[in-house]
C-alpha cells in the first residue's frame, strides 16, 4: 500500500464518487461475493479536515521520487482548483443548477482544463488544439495511481480500468460517446497509446503491440472522412477488444466494424470530402503506382471526389498520412498481392465514378466512351463486356429462364453508384478481417480484455439519409444502455437494498428506440415490409405506410413528404440492397467478402441485429464512461458556445447523472474486496479475519470511527444482480429471502380459490409462484414427475416471437401472445407425428405449422384437457363437437407438460377442465367417431399404433429427458420452489 492510500479521504479531502481499485495486480480475486459497503457522499464544508493515512515504510528510490512528484502535482492542482472550478461536478454546491454546471465547464475550458469528473464518469471537451498533456511523462504520472489522486484525465480512466482488470480478472469496457466532432476518436487513440506505452511488455509481444497501434491509421484512412463538423470524422462504428494475459501484458486484439457509410463514396455534402484513402493515394502514392492504376494526382479529375469541393479545405496532411498508412501495412503483414488488389479496387471506384452514360433513341442507357471501363475491368479482373452489361442491363430470373432487360439512363447511374458503394463496403469488411487475422493470439491461454467503443457521433444535417438514420439510432441505443446501467440500475439497486432514496426523474429514451426497432410495428420493420412486397420498392408508399402505422406517435412527425428531418428518398432502395457479380474474377478481396450471388440483404434489419450483438458484448463487461462534448461548430480553439454545449448536456443526460451520483453513495464496494484492501487498518481484522466478511467490515469501520449516518451495509447484492436467472448459488439466498417475505404477507391475503384475481401480486422474481400454485392444485399427487418438477421455474415462453413466422403473427392479429412452445402433433387417424408450434393468446390456442395455422381452438369452445397419470408428455385438448367444423381434438406431446397445462388453465380461467386419467382416454375425431389412447409403462419409452388401431404410449420406468430428472439427491432442492399453497399447508 502506498503512503497516500486512505479510507475514502485523500490529501485531507473526501473522494466523492471514488472507485477503489482492490488489491494490486497479481493478487488473486476473492471468492464470490454476497454484499457490499455503501459510503455516503460527504462534502467538504471547509470547517475542518480529517486525514487518516496508513503509512508503510518504503525505501528511497525511483518510486518514492515519483510519489513525491505526484504529491506536488496534486497539491498544485488542488490549489488551482479554486480558480478554475471543481474537478468533480459532484462537489458543486449548486449541483441541481444547469447554469452552475455550464459555468464550471466554461471556467475549466478557458484554462485548457478539458477534463472533469462526475464521480467516475469523465466529461471531455474537445479543445481543437494541442495541449501538451499526452506526453510519456504524463503517462508515467498516472500509472498505478488511485483514481482521484491526480486531476481528471483520460489516462486515469484507462489506468483504472487496467488495474481493475488485473486485480479482479474481469473484462472491462470504456464507452466513448458524444456527437460528431466531440473528440471520441482522439480519446480512443490516447487510451490505446496509453496501454501500449505503460503495460508490461516482452520482446516477443512488441509486434502485437505495434499492430494494435497501427491498425488505427489504416482504419481511419478507409473509414474516416472530413465532414462539415469534423475533419477526421469516423464514418463507421468500431469496437476493439484489447486482449491481455494473466500478467497484464497485451497479447492481441479483435476489431468489429459496424455500418460503414457507403453512400459517402458516391455523394458528399458541399464542403465535405470522401474517405481519406482516396486523397492519400493521389497525394502520396508513388508515380509508378499511380501509372499502374491509371490515376492522376488532381482529385478534381474524379467525379466522386470533385462534386463537394472539399478536397482542398481539409486540415489533414494527406501526403504524410499516406506514409503512415504505408508503414502500417508493412507491420500489419499485408503482402504485395494484398496491397495490389486493395489499391486496384480503390482506383477502380474512382474510374467507375467517371463512367458516363448516354440515352439512345430507344430511351436506354449506353456507354459511348469505354476507356474507364477498360481500366475498371483490368483492376477488378473482370471481362469488359460483362461489366458493360452489368451497368446497362439487369437480369431477371424466372424459374429456369433468364431475361436481360436494358436499363434507363437514371437506372444505369443508380447501378453504377450501387456497385461503387457495394465494392467499397465489402472491401472495408475484408480489410477489418485482414487486420484481425494479424492481431489474433493463437496461444491457448486465459485472456481478459478491455473493450474500446468508438462509434460514429449523433448528427442532424439539412438532408439526412438512411445511413444517418442508422447512425443516430445506434446513438439512441447507446444512450439507452447508459440509462439502464447507471440511472435506472442504480436507483433500482438502492430500492432493493432497502436504502432510503428519493427517486431522480430522467427521460428514458426507450420509447424512441421502440419507435425504430419494435418488431412488426417499428420503422425498420415497416421498411422491411416495403422492400419485400411485390413490385418495385417505392419511397412514397414507404412514407405513406409510416404515416399510417406510426403517424400518431408522440415522437414522429412528417412535413411535405419529409419524415421528420429525414429525407425518405432512397430509404427503400438502401433498405434492400441487391447486386449481381459481373464475372468470375472480381479480385480476391471481393470474392472473399461478397457472399452469395444476387443475395438480397435487408440492411436495416442487419444493422439492428448487429447492434443487438454489440449491446450484448457491452453488457457483459464492467463499464467506464467518457462523454465527449463539442464546444463550437466551427472547430475553433478557445471558443465556448453556451447554447450548443447546454444542448449536449441535456441530451447526454449529464445533469441526471450528477443528481444520482450526488444523492447516492459515492463509494460502493463488495465486502470481501473492501476487507482485503483495508484490513490492515484495524487490529481485529489484520492479518486475517476468520469470520463472515460482512462482520469483518462492520468491525473495521467502527474501529476507524465512521458514524452510522455515513455508511450503509447492503444485503443480497449478488442475488439481486442474478435475480432473473434460474435458481443457483448466486441468487438462492436472495430468492429464499424474497419468497419468505412474500409468504409472510400472503397469510393475510389468502384468497378462497387459486384462480381468484385477488391474489397478492408476487414480486417480479417470483412471478411464476402463482402458476406453481395452480400446478399444485391440478397435478399434486396425481401425475408422476410432478414432485421432481418443483425446482424447475416456469418460463414466460419457450419460443421467441422472432421464431414465429410473420404471416402467422399477421393472422393472429391484435391478440397478444402469452406463451409458445414447440410440440409434436399426432394425426387423429393415422397418428403420424408432425413438428408444430403451440401458441397461446388471451383468446385462443393455435396449432401452427411454419406459416400456416393448422388449428385454432377458442377457449369458449374448449371442452377440457386430458393428461395421463404417468410420466409421458402427452396432453389432449378437447373441443366441443360443433365448434370446429372439420377439426377434432388436438393430440400433442411436449417436454414441459406441467407448464403448458398450467398456462392453459390460467388463460381459460377454469381449474376443473383438467382430467388426469389412468389407463386410457377417448378423443373426438369427427361426428360419430372417437379414438383411443392407451397409456402404459415399460422398460423403455415407446409410441406406436397397435393392432387395434389405438395409439399406445409407453412411459419408461425412470422419469427422464422431459421436465424433471428423477434424482433422490434433488429432493431437498425441490422444496426451494414449492408453491405458496404447499408452503402454507406445511
Amino acid at each position: 500500500m502506498s503512503s497516500l492510500e486512505s479510507t475514502g479521504i485523500v490529501a485531507g479531502r473526501p473522494l466523492c464518487g471514488a472507485r477503489f481499485n482492490g488489491p494490486a495486480a497479481g493478487v488473486p480475486s476473492p471468492e464470490p461475493l454476497k454484499g457490499r459497503l455503501w459510503q455516503t457522499n460527504v462534502l467538504q464544508d471547509g470547517s475542518h479536515e480529517t486525514q487518516r493515512v496508513f503509512q508503510v515504510a518504503a525505501s528511497e528510490g525511483k518510486e518514492e521520487v515519483r510519489r513525491r512528484h505526484i504529491r506536488l502535482h496534486m497539491e498544485g492542482a488542488l490549489t488551482a482548483r479554486d480558480k478554475v472550478g471543481v474537478q468533480d461536478f459532484v462537489l458543486l454546491d449548486a449541483h441541481t443548477s444547469e447554469s452552475a454546471f455550464l459555468d464550471n465547464l466554461r471556467k475549466r475550458f478557458r484554462e485548457n482544463l478539458i477534463y472533469t469528473y462526475i464521480g467516475t464518469l469523465l466529461v471531455s471537451v474537445n479543445p481543437y488544439q494541442e495541449l501538451g498533456i499526452y506526453t510519456l511523462s504524463q503517462m508515467e504520472l498516472y500509472q498505478g495511481v488511485n483514481f482521484f489522486e491526480l486531476p481528471p484525465h483520460v489516462y486515469a480512466i484507462a489506468d483504472n480500468a487496467y488495474r481493475m482488470m488485473c486485480s479482479e480478472l474481469t473484462n472491462h469496457l470504456i464507452l466513448i460517446s458524444g456527437e460528431s466532432g466531440a473528440g471520441k476518436t482522439e480519446a480512443s487513440k490516447k487510451i490505446l497509446q496509453y496501454f501500449a506505452m505503460t503495460c508490461p511488455m516482452t520482446d516477443s509481444l512488441e509486434i502485437a503491440r505495434d499492430r494494435l497501434l497501427l491498425s488505427n491509421p489504416v482504419l481511419e484512412a478507409f473509414g474516416n472522412a472530413k465532414t462539415l463538423r469534423n475533419d477526421n470524422s469516423s464514418r463507421f462504428g468500431k469496437y476493439m477488444d484489447i486482449q491481455f494475459d494473466f500478467k497484464g501484458i497485451p497479447i492481441g486484439g479483435h476489431i468489429i466494424g459496424y455500418l460503414i457509410e457507403k453512400s459517402r463514396v458516391v455523394y458528399q455534402n458541399h464542403g465535405e470530402r470522401n474517405f481519406h484513402i482516396f486523397y492519400q493515394l493521389l497525394e502520396g502514392g508513388e508515380e509508378q503506382l499511380l501509372a499502374y492504376l491509371g490515376l492522376e494526382r488532381d482529385p478534381q479529375l474524379y467525379r466522386y471526389l470533385a462534386q463537394a469541393h472539399g478536397a482542398n479545405e481539409s486540415s489533414m496532411d494527406d501526403r504524410n498520412d499516406w506514409k503512415t498508412v504505408s508503414n502500417a501495412f508493412a507491420v500489419i503483414d499485408f503482402t504485395e498481392d494484398d496491397l495490389e488488389n486493395l489499391f486496384g479496387i480503390i482506383a477502380s471506384i474512382l474510374h467507375l465514378g467517371n463512367v458516363c452514360f448516354r440515352e439512345n433513341h430507344q430511351g436506354c442507357a449506353t456507354i459511348p466512351v469505354i476507356n474507364e471501363i477498360k481500366w475498371i475491368a483490368k483492376l477488378l479482373g473482370v471481362q469488359p463486356s460483362a461489366l458493360l452489361e452489368a451497368l446497362t442491363h439487369r437480369k431477371i430470373e424466372a424459374q429456369t429462364e433468364e431475361v436481360i432487360c436494358p436499363l434507363t439512363l437514371e437506372n444505369s447511374v443508380y447501378a453504377r453508384d450501387a456497385m461503387a458503394k457495394a465494392v467499397y463496403g465489402r472491401t472495408f469488411t475484408w480489410l477489418v478481417n485482414k487486420i484481425n487475422s494479424s492481431l489474433v493470439n493463437k496461444e491457448f491461454t486465459k485472456k481478459t480484455v478491455i473493450g474500446l467503443l468508438d462509434i460514429y457521433g449523433f448528427e442532424v444535417f439539412d438532408k439526412n439519409g438512411f445511413e444517418q438514420f442508422c447512425i443516430n439510432y445506434c446513438n439512441e441505443k447507446l444512450q439507452q444502455l447508459l440509462i439502464e446501467r447507471t440511472l435506472k440500475a442504480e436507483q433500482a439497486e438502492y430500492e432493493m437494498e432497502g436504502i432510503e432514496w428519493e427517486p431522480i426523474q430522467y427521460f428514458n429514451n426507450k420509447i424512441i428506440c421502440d419507435l425504430v426497432e419494435e418488431r412488426h410495428k417499428g420503422i425498420i420493420s415497416i421498411l422491411d415490409e416495403e422492400c419485400i412486397r411485390p413490385g418495385p420498392a417505392s419511397d412514397l408508399s414507404f412514407l405513406e405506410k409510416l404515416e399510417e402505422k406510426v403517424g400518431k406517435h408522440a415522437h414522429f412527425q412528417t412535413w411535405d413528404n419529409l419524415w421528420r428531418v429525414w429525407d425518405s428518398k432512397g430509404f427503400s432502395g438502401q433498405g434492400s440492397q441487391s447486386l449481381l457479380l459481373m464475372g468470375e474474377n472480381v479480385t480476391t478481396i471481393c470474392l472473399e467478402s461478397w457472399g452469395l450471388k444476387g443475395q438480397r440483404l435487408m440492411v436495416g434489419t442487419q444493422f439492428k441485429t448487429s447492434l443487438s450483438s454489440l449491446l450484448e458484448i457491452l453488457i457483459s463487461k464492467e463499464p467506464s464512461y467518457i462523454r465527449c462534448i463539442k464546444p463550437n461548430e466551427r472547430k475553433e480553439p478557445s471558443k465556448f458556445d453556451d447554447f450548443l454545449i447546454r444542448h449536449q448536456i441535456k441530451y447526454l443526460g449529464l445533469m441526471e447523472h450528477l443528481r444520482v451520483r450526488r444523492a447516492g453513495f459515492a463509494y460502493r464496494r463488495k465486502y470481501e474486496h473492501f476487507l482485503q484492501r483495508y484490513k490492515s487498518l484495524c487490529p481485529d481484522t489484520w492479518p486475517h479475519w476468520r469470520g463472515p466478511p460482512a462482520e469483518g467490515v462492520e468491525r473495521l469501520i467502527k474501529y476507524i470511527g465512521y458514524k452510522p449516518e455515513e455508511y450503509k451495509l447492503g444485503r443480497f447484492i449478488k442475488g439481486f444482480i442474478h435475480r432473473d436467472k434460474p435458481l443457483c448459488p448466486d441468487n438462492e439466498e436472495f430468492v429464499v429471502f424474497v419468497r419468505k417475505n412474500y409468504i409472510l404477507n400472503l397469510r393475510y391475503h389468502v384468497p378462497k380459490n387459486v384462480l381468484d384475481k385477488r391474489w397478492l401480486r408476487p414480486p417480479g422474481i417470483l412471478q411464476n409462484m402463482q402458476q406453481k400454485a395452480v400446478a399444485s392444485a391440478v397435478f399434486r399427487g396425481k401425475k408422476e414427475g410432478y414432485a421432481e418438477s418443483l425446482n424447475k421455474p416456469f418460463a414466460n415462453s419457450r419460443i421467441d416471437e422472432g421464431d414465429i413466422n410473420p404471416k402467422v403473427l399477421q393472422l393472429i392479429g391484435n391478440e397478444k401472445i402469452q406463451y409458445g412452445i414447440p410440440v409434436i402433433k399426432y394425426d387423429r387417424k393415422g397418428f403420424k407425428a408432425r413438428q408444430r408450434q403451440l401458441i397461446l393468446t388471451q383468446k385462443a390456442a393455435y396449432v401452427v405449422e411454419l406459416a400456416k395455422i393448422k388449428q385454432k381452438i377458442e377457449y369458449s369452445a374448449l371442452r377440457g384437457v386430458s393428461t395421463s397419470n404417468l410420466s409421458d408428455g402427452f396432453l389432449v385438448i378437447h373441443v366441443s363437437p360443433g365448434a370446429n367444423k372439420h377439426k377434432g381434438d388436438a393430440i400433442l406431446q411436449c417436454e414441459h407438460v406441467f407448464e403448458v397445462v398450467t398456462k392453459l388453465v390460467m388463460l381459460v380461467k377454469k381449474e376443473n377442465i383438467v382430467h388426469v386419467v389412468q389407463g386410457s382416454l377417448q378423443f373426438y375425431i369427427s361426428p360419430g367417431r372417437e379414438g383411443t389412447i392407451v397409456f402404459d409403462t415399460g422398460p423403455e419409452e415407446q409410441i406406436y399404433k397397435d393392432k387395434n388401431g389405438q395409439l399406445t404410449v409407453v412411459s419408461g420406468c425412470v422419469w427422464g429427458g422431459r421436465e424433471a430428472l428423477f434424482d433422490e439427491n434433488k429432493d431437498e432442492n425441490a422444496a426451494n420452489f414449492s408453491p405458496p399453497v404447499d408452503g402454507l399447508e406445511s
